[in-house]
């Protein structure tokens, strides 16, 4: 399951830090705790919340800031279908929907699961996907 910073999922969803948490204290998200005690969200939670509101994406691209492609947004791993070669991601990256077909062995090494977050790289007809620490 992947957990998502406070402000990472308020970036996500375009709202304030705050209003994440009114959300946690109302139970639209769940409140849990990472290893250090901070509190985080539910990615499969907020990947379901991000699907309904269709929120603008926030700036939150962590990638390396050195790449040839311009194109890229950073969301939640909504699904993924994998075979033994190839895999199908879909992401939710505001209001954007984006499949990307990669290799089963990339999703294993980038260890993208539905709730993770990841950053859809986009150069001419190709999609990659990038994740994120």
């Amino acid at each position: 399951m992947g957990q998502i910073k406070i402000g990472d999922a308020a970036a996500l969803l375009g709202v304030s830090d705050d209003t994440v948490r009114r959300w946690v204290e109302q139970g639209r998200l769940s409140d849990l705790r990472d290893e250090a005690g901070a509190r985080v969200v539910d990615g499969t939670e907020l990947a379901a919340t991000l699907v309904d509101s269709g929120k603008e994406l926030g700036r939150l691209d962590r990638g390396s800031g050195r790449r040839s492609a311009r194109n890229h947004l950073t969301g939640i791993v909504t699904k993924v279908v994998s075979d033994t070669v190839m895999s199908q991601v879909e992401m939710q990256c505001g209001p954007y929907r984006i499949v990307s077909l990669i290799s089963t062995e990339a999703v294993r090494e980038l260890r993208l699961e539905p709730g993770s977050m990841a950053t859809a790289v986009i150069k001419a007809t190709d999609v990659a996907i990038e994740a994120q620490a």
